[in-house]
């Protein structure tokens, strides 16, 4: 009891000494220990005590979002930086992913205070990202960062001055101004009086084979200068303009530079997948052409009356897609994949479509094509493609397909080899449309012609079925009623 007396009376004690000395301040301590103001009596030497509502603002450390179950890691690519203020829901930073990109919204309305991840770096699922404080406003903070990040005028004289004055290491010391001593010039290391003759190279005796060239005299030169070169990095350039939409660091300039820029994670996979397939494939192209006039007829025929009714134009893709799922139902071996020892058939058709974004190659991918018609394939396309647009694309759709098309004519291609998209085994590559001169019942025609390739895998299908499956996309693109015939 005596010793718990002595701690008490010992703490009163300092009390009273805490709050007689913040009085000379201004400053009152209440018996519940808060802190008070009186501005009518704060001395001059207190003047420097400021109390901010921010210091009692909430911190919070915000995770990042959940990944699909194909997808473990990806790279994150920062938006916002540190100081800045984002409402809620506003986009922070962005998770690029082997497949697609994954948004980081801010939970809460506030200040990021700090990154917790650098920019570029692997992050996982639900991994702490950054810190953000609540509430505040976005002319305060980000007055605030600024004011406390960009030095003051006095502060940069002040740095500039230091620098200047500050002596360079290891340099010699100026000699003072009115000193008759000055420091001798460095003495010159005495050359040898002995002339030394460099080693005589043996000179190549001429060989059977050497032939004597006589050259014109003109083009002999007598004098004994060394011919003159210009250094690259003395070459004069002429100023190119940058054409619009390419960034800064991509453009030709015609400066003697290079720049180093991190692939993207979807990069990188499109690149490792491609190569995979190059080296486990037995990847073989078979060819054909078809006579786009009555498909392009057919368009300019019922394009209104489709668009009335579908509230979507009828283009050319949706002919191909049919085509092909309607192949697959007479050549079934197209739709299935070699698994090690084993053949897998599927009983579905899910249509891969390649689409190029900015960031990489996507394949989002329409399911049971086999039971589709013209209309649900348009429909379904610019539902996915405006995904894509948006960046929107999520795991899901890109995830699995039997076969894919790929169409290089909307870039002017007329012709190609497409690479298989692994798992699958074969790929459908369709090209520009170009008016051609072709015979037709022993007269030559103009006609708009198209160019098809199929790559398929040569160890699970043979040319026969590869050539027969190709022949019949030919066959119902140009006349799709045999497909209502099932010919």
């Amino acid at each position: 009891m005596l010793r718990i007396s002595n701690r008490l009376h010992s703490s009163r004690l300092l009390f009273r000494q805490t709050r007689n000395f913040t009085r000379r301040l201004g400053v009152i301590i209440p018996q519940r220990g808060i802190l008070l103001l009186e501005p009518q009596s704060i001395a001059p030497q207190a003047r420097f005590i400021h109390a901010s509502r921010a210091l009692f603002s909430e911190i919070v450390e915000v995770h990042g979002p959940a990944f699909a179950e194909s997808i473990s890691e990806g790279d994150i690519r920062w938006i916002k930086q540190k100081g800045d203020y984002v409402k809620e829901d506003e986009l922070v930073a962005e998770i690029e992913t082997d497949k697609t990109s994954v948004e980081v919204p801010a939970q809460f309305s506030g200040t990021i205070v700090e990154l917790l991840v650098e920019d570029g770096a692997r992050v996982t699922a639900k991994q702490k990202l950054y810190k953000l404080q609540k509430g505040g406003e976005a002319s305060s903070s980000s007055s605030s960062s600024k004011s406390a990040d960009a030095p003051t005028q006095g502060e940069k004289a002040d740095a500039k001055q230091e620098r200047t004055e500050a002596p360079i290491k290891g340099a010699p010391k100026a000699p003072e101004a009115g000193s008759s001593d000055a420091s001798p010039p460095a003495k010159q290391k005495p050359e040898s009086s002995e002339r030394v003759d460099p080693p005589e190279q043996p000179h190549a005796k001429p060989g059977a084979s050497d032939i004597p060239v006589k050259l014109p005299k003109d083009l002999i030169k007598t004098s004994k200068e060394p011919l003159s070169s210009t250094p690259v990095d003395k070459i004069q350039r002429t100023p190119i303009s940058i054409p619009k939409g390419i960034p800064a660091d991509q453009a030709i300039t015609g400066s003697r530079s290079e720049t180093r820029v991190k692939a993207n994670r979807m990069r990188q996979r499109i690149a490792q997948r491609l190569k995979d397939a190059q080296n486990t494939y037995a990847m073989l192209t078979t060819f054909n052409e078809i006579d786009m006039s009555n498909i392009m007829e057919m368009r300019t025929r019922y394009q209104k009356d489709f668009m009335k009714k579908h509230g979507i134009k009828l283009g050319l893709m949706s002919p191909f897609i049919r085509a092909s799922a309607y192949a697959m139902t007479d050549q079934p071996i197209v739709n299935a994949v070699f698994d090690e020892t084993e053949i897998v058939y599927r009983q579905f058709v899910d249509i891969s479509i390649a689409v190029a974004t900015p960031k990489g190659l996507v394949v989002p991918v329409l399911r049971n094509v086999e039971g589709m018609d013209y209309a649900k394939i348009e429909l379904s396309l610019a539902e996915l493609g405006e995904k894509a647009r948006d960046g929107k694309l999520a795991v899901e759709d890109m995830e699995g397909g039997t076969f894919t098309i790929s169409n290089g004519g909307v870039f002017g291609s007329m012709f190609g080899t497409p690479i298989i998209n692994p798992p699958q085994s074969a790929i459908l590559g369709m090209h520009g449309i170009f008016d051609r001169p072709v015979a037709i019942n022993g007269k030559v025609e103009i006609r708009p012609m198209m160019y098809i390739a199929l790559t398929y895998d040569h160890r699970l299908i043979d040319g026969r079925e590869a050539v027969t499956f190709l022949k019949k996309i030919k066959s119902s693109v140009e006349d799709p009623r045999t497909i209502l015939m099932n010919l």
